[in-house]
C-alpha cells in the first residue's frame, strides 16, 4: 500500500483494503485473547495465595461468555464474512400457512439480530392477503454479519398443528432464505443497462395514499440470469430503484462466487452441496418439539426458544464443521 500510485487507482486496491480491514480485526481479537490470559495469570497467583474476589468470579464469567465468541470470529475467514447480509424470504407452496411461516422466520431473524446489535434495514416487503408475508429482503448491517448468518442459506421446514386448520391437523410448511454479501461499491459488479428490463407499478401494503396512488415501486429484471429483485418501501421510485440495483448487485455477486465454488469442487472430485432448494433445518413443533439442522446434525430440543432468536447452536456447529451435537436448552423458569 506503501508503492507510489496505489492509492491511484482506488478499484483496484479494493481487495487489499479489505484484507487489511480483516487482518485488523484479527489482530484486535488476538490481543484481547492475549489480554485476558495475562489477566489469567494474575488471577492463578492471587488464588495461590489464599486471596478470593468477588471480582474473580465476575472475570471468569465474562471470560465463558467472551472465549466462545471469539473463537468464532476466528473461524469466520471466507472472502465476504466480514461484509454487512441481505436476507431474502420467500413461502414455498401452501398459501397462507407457508405465508405465516416465513413471517416466523423473519421474526426469528430479526430477534437474533437485536440481540447482537445489529442493525436492520426493511428494504422490501410484501404481505398476505389472510397472513405471513409473500415475500420480504432486509439488509443485516454490522461486522460479519454474512459470516453468521450465511449457514441459514437454503429451504426451512416447518411441522405443526395449522392454527388455520379447523380440523386441526398437521402441516409441512417450507420457506426459503436466501443470504448474500452486501457488496459496496468498492466490488466491480458488471451490469449493462441494455440487459435490464425496469417495470414500475403501484405499491401495495401499509404506507398511506401516497403508497398506493403513485407508481413508486421498481421491479428489475436482469435477464441473462433471470434474477428478479424489486423494491417498493420507499416513497420515491428513485431511492426503490437505487436500493433494487443495491440487491441485484449482491445477488449477481453470490451467483459468481457460487460459479467459482462449483468449478473449484469439480477440479477437486468433489460433489458440491449448495443451499439452493434444498432442505437444510427441520422445525418440528408437533408431536414433540425439536430443531434439527440436517447438515451438521445440530439438534435444539427447545424450539420455541430457537424461534425467538437462538440460533446461535446451528451457526456455531456449521462454522465449527460438527457433525453429530445434541442441544437440550431449555428456557430458564
Amino acid at each position: 500500500m506503501g508503492l507510489p500510485g496505489f492509492w491511484d487507482n482506488p478499484a483496484a486496491g479494493a481487495p487489499l483494503l479489505r484484507q487489511r480491514r480483516s487482518l485488523e480485526r484479527l489482530r484486535e481479537t488476538l490481543d484481547r485473547l492475549r489480554a485476558d490470559a495475562e489477566e489469567v495469570e494474575i488471577w492463578k497467583e492471587l488464588v495461590s495465595d489464599g486471596e478470593e474476589d468477588e471480582q474473580l468470579e465476575t472475570f471468569l464469567a465474562r471470560l465463558a461468555i467472551e472465549l466462545p465468541k471469539l473463537d468464532l470470529q476466528l473461524k469466520l475467514s471466507g472472502p465476504d464474512d466480514e461484509k454487512s447480509a441481505i436476507i431474502n424470504l420467500h413461502p414455498g407452496a401452501g398459501g397462507t400457512e407457508s405465508q405465516d411461516w416465513a413471517e416466523m422466520l423473519l421474526r426469528m431473524y430479526l430477534r437474533w439480530s437485536e440481540k447482537e446489535d445489529f442493525e436492520v434495514e426493511m428494504l422490501d416487503r410484501l404481505d398476505g392477503e389472510e397472513a405471513g408475508i409473500k415475500s420480504v429482503t432486509f439488509a443485516v448491517r454490522g461486522p460479519y454479519a454474512y459470516g453468521y448468518l450465511k449457514e441459514s442459506h437454503g429451504v426451512h421446514r416447518l411441522v405443526r398443528i395449522s392454527p388455520y386448520d379447523a380440523a386441526k391437523r398437521r402441516h409441512t410448511s417450507f420457506a426459503s432464505v436466501d443470504v448474500y454479501p452486501e457488496v459496496d461499491d468498492e466490488v466491480e459488479i458488471d451490469i449493462v443497462d441494455k440487459d435490464l428490463r425496469i417495470d414500475t407499478f403501484r405499491a401495495s401494503g401499509a404506507g398511506g395514499q401516497h403508497v398506493n396512488k403513485t407508481e413508486s415501486a421498481v421491479r428489475i429484471t436482469h435477464q441473462p440470469s433471470g434474477i428478479v429483485v424489486s423494491c417498493q418501501n420507499e416513497r420515491s421510485q428513485l431511492k426503490n430503484r437505487a436500493t433494487a440495483m443495491k440487491i441485484l448487485r449482491s445477488r449477481l455477486y453470490q451467483k459468481e462466487m457460487d460459479r467459482r465454488a462449483e468449478e473449484q469442487a469439480v477440479r477437486e472430485g468433489e460433489k458440491l452441496e449448495i443451499g439452493w432448494g434444498s432442505q437444510i433445518r427441520s422445525y418440528v413443533l408437533h408431536p414433540y418439539r425439536m430443531v434439527k439442522d440436517h447438515r451438521t446434525g445440530v439438534e435444539v430440543g427447545d424450539a420455541d426458544k430457537v424461534l425467538d432468536g437462538f440460533i446461535d447452536p446451528f451457526i456455531e456447529g456449521f462454522l465449527a464443521g460438527k457433525m453429530s451435537v445434541s442441544v437440550d436448552d431449555e428456557v430458564p423458569s
